[in-house]
């Protein structure tokens, strides 16, 4: 008798820790639309099935309500652009956080919600320019976290590469873009590129890359990204 309820006790514990993990891709624009989103929801949807967790997309606002969110462990907003939210979702969405859930932004996800100051902390700067889509060298200078501890020093990749505004202090920067590798850089020689923190309860993940097509068909970037979902997830 004994042993069959520990059976059962193990059974259920199993189950418990097999639930498999679901994030919700979050693509609304309400400025510039990139033509990458499409690829960067199938990359995601790809990853996902390779890595167990279930993954939802949307560029509907509406599921900014907190009943509706807590379904996910992470949210990740994949190169949205401008004001998304309203004021009450905003509410909603800080509210989720707060509950120690996880957010991953992608590329243009710096280039939303300028007017609400929670976010900006949240996503760790603001969108200020950019010069062309150009090869440049990514400084990897943490290595103790799941999206580049396998990357090299000196990752060299081409993209559409961001300057910032408005910089979080408190971000725990992964990488930095050598401005001596590209043309366009104005943040200077510590001109962050990618970062995670935690903050208000939960954790944020930030890669400026994914603005082309072919981000979503690298390995690398693929992988990367893969990191801070996990990241964002808990795991």
């Amino acid at each position: 008798m004994i042993l069959a309820i520990l059976l059962c006790v193990s059974m259920a514990s199993n189950a418990i820790y097999k639930r498999e993990s679901r994030v919700l891709v979050f693509y609304k624009t309400a400025g510039f639309y990139h033509k990458s989103i499409p690829a960067g929801i199938q990359a995601i949807q790809n990853l996902g099935e390779k890595n167990s967790f279930q993954v939802d997309t949307t560029a509907n606002s509406a599921v900014f309500a907190f009943n509706k969110l807590k379904l996910y462990d992470a949210v990740i907003f994949l190169n949205t652009t401008g004001d998304v939210l309203d004021e009450a979702q905003q509410k909603e969405f800080e509210r989720y956080i707060q509950s120690g859930k996880g957010f991953v932004g992608i590329h243009a996800a710096t280039d939303t919600e300028y007017s609400w100051p929670w976010y900006n902390k949240l996503v760790g700067a603001y969108f200020a320019n950019h010069p062309k889509v150009q090869p440049a060298n990514l400084l990897v200078v943490d290595k103790n976290h799941a999206s580049t501890n396998f990357l090299p020093d000196t990752w060299q990749r081409t993209d559409e590469w961001y300057n910032f505004k408005s910089i979080n202090e408190k971000i725990k920067v992964l990488a930095y873009l050598d401005e001596t590798s590209y043309t366009g850089g104005q943040n200077g020689s510590k001109h962050p590129i990618a970062w995670y923190h935690e903050f208000d309860g939960g954790r944020a993940f930030y890669t400026a890359g994914g603005h082309t097509d072919e981000s979503y068909k690298e390995p690398l970037f693929l992988k990367h990204v893969l990191g801070g979902i996990k990241y964002a997830i808990g795991k």
